[in-house]
């Protein structure tokens, strides 16, 4: 749940700045105004970002449901997690060899997502090995 409180807060902000026509501030890499001004940064007028919103808070959702036990809502946060580092990779895609730049914001979001997966997997394998 914390994974996806991060990226509810990153995808947040970048929201609000694309929404707001602020710049957003990179500090770690060079090229966050050449990502998120390209037309990647929509999809059908929607910021991307708020995809990201909405995949995180379903993923934060599910995981508190699955804390109290429900089995159709680890189904459903297996999907959407799949799902968004499926849109993860493709967006580094994008970034690596189509724009040659890079968002700090969107690596923080790339991260999330990564890591919600190895925390995904680490949660299976412990679940077998005790059945």
């Amino acid at each position: 749940m914390a994974v996806c409180l991060v990226g509810i807060g990153d995808t947040l902000y970048l929201t609000v700045q694309h929404l707001t026509g602020q710049s957003v501030r990179c500090a770690i890499v060079v090229g966050c105004s050449a990502v998120l001004s390209s037309r990647y940064a929509t999809m059908w007028g929607i910021p991307t970002a708020v995809y990201g919103l909405i995949a995180y808070f379903v993923a934060f959702s599910c995981s508190t449901l699955a804390l109290f036990g429900s089995c159709r809502a680890v189904q459903l946060l297996r999907m959407i997690v799949a799902a968004m580092f499926g849109m993860t990779l493709w967006l580094l895609y994008l970034q690596a060899f189509v724009l040659h730049s890079f968002c700090t914001w969107c690596l923080i979001s790339a991260g999330a997502t990564s890591l919600l997966v190895i925390i995904l997997l680490a949660a299976g394998r412990s679940r077998q090995r005790r059945v």
